[in-house]
Order: structure tokens, then sequence, then C-alpha cells
């Protein structure tokens, strides 16, 4: 069995990459079993962070390393909270807080479109000149209320209006089928197996 470093602490992520893995023999290890802490992301867009964040780990354990950046655009709020959807409502913010701030800053706004993205890079190593890079897109709406229990960020809010459901409606394996971080590990694992023969 292969591992790799997944540079995230989020149990939601971890779980997902784990289930999402599996099937190619991967073993995923989070960064904080290794004594690893969490890179910065200072930067403006996903693709950026999620590189610094798989180039950290990577230096930190001598191992193959990834990272996601992910989070929420929504139209009306011209892409926000974006890179910043784990720290939406304040440094320390727990999933509450910033879908408490979502609404706030919704009220009142007709247009609720948005979508997450996901930006997913691997590399073998912090200076591998060739990082794999997936991204991808899942469309829906921002509910009025928080519905449902699964899942975890925004999920509760994250309105698919083709299944009538919020994501965090939907089972843990629905998700993972058709979910932004499930679509880019698609893309990312058929480049594993034919840039990295994994």
């Amino acid at each position: 069995m292969r591992r790799i470093v997944v540079a995230s602490d989020n149990p939601g992520k971890l779980r997902e990459f784990g289930a999402l893995l599996a099937p190619l023999g991967v073993e995923v290890i989070a960064q904080g079993a290794l004594g690893i802490r969490s890179a910065d992301e200072p930067h403006a867009t996903f693709v950026e962070n999620a590189l610094a964040k798989a180039r950290h780990a990577a230096a930190a354990s001598r191992m193959p390393a990834l990272a996601d950046d992910s989070g929420l655009c929504c139209v009306a709020l011209g892409g926000e909270p974006g890179v910043r959807s784990a720290r939406f409502a304040g440094e320390a913010a727990t999933d509450a807080a910033n879908n408490a701030e979502l609404l706030r800053r919704l009220a009142g706004v007709a247009d609720r479109r948005a979508h997450y993205t996901c930006v997913l890079v691997a590399v073998q190593s912090a200076l591998d000149p060739e990082p794999l890079i997936a991204d991808a897109r899942w469309y829906g709406e921002v509910a009025h209320a928080p519905r449902g229990a699964n899942g975890f960020g925004y999920d509760p809010l994250f309105w698919l209006p083709e299944l009538g459901k919020t994501a965090a409606e939907l089972s843990p394996e629905h998700k993972n089928r058709i979910s932004h971080r499930a679509l880019a590990l698609g893309e990312l694992a058929r480049k594993l197996t034919v840039c990295w023969g994994w």
C-alpha cells in the first residue's frame, strides 16, 4: 500500500480523502499524526495555497504529499468567502459561525447561486518541479437556513436544486460520488496512475 501525507487537520476532509483514495490502495496519513504543523495560507488563489501546503508537508515528512484548498464561492459576494471559507467569521471560526456569517451577508439577497471549488495538488517531494494539479466545481445555491447533519463546512447551507436537498442531507457515500472533492480526486487519481505509476 502506498502512503501519502495529507496536508490537512480537518477531520471531515481526512475522512473523505481516506474513503476516496482507498480504492487506489493509497493510505492517507494526516500531517498532524506526524507532528507537522499547518502551513500558512497567505495566497489569494486556491492553487497557490494548495501548492504551498503540499510542499510544506512533503518537506516536513520527506514523503509524497497531497493538499487541497477548497471553499465556497458565492456569485452575489464576488466569489467570497472563497479562499477564506474556513475563516469567514474570524481566524478561529467554527463551521456554525461561518454559516451564520454567510447567512448574514446574504440576508435579503435574491441571487443565491454558489459553487464549491476544490483544487488538489500532489507532490512527490518538496522540490517536485511537476506537481500534479486537479480541480473541480460543484454548483448549487445557498439555502436560507441550515438543513441536515452530515458533511461539514457550508454543507448544511449548500442547496442542490436537482436533488431537493442540501449537501448535509446526503449520505457520505452519495456526497463522495458527486462533490467537488470527489470530482477533483477522480481527476487526480488518473494523473497519479499516468504520471506516478500508482
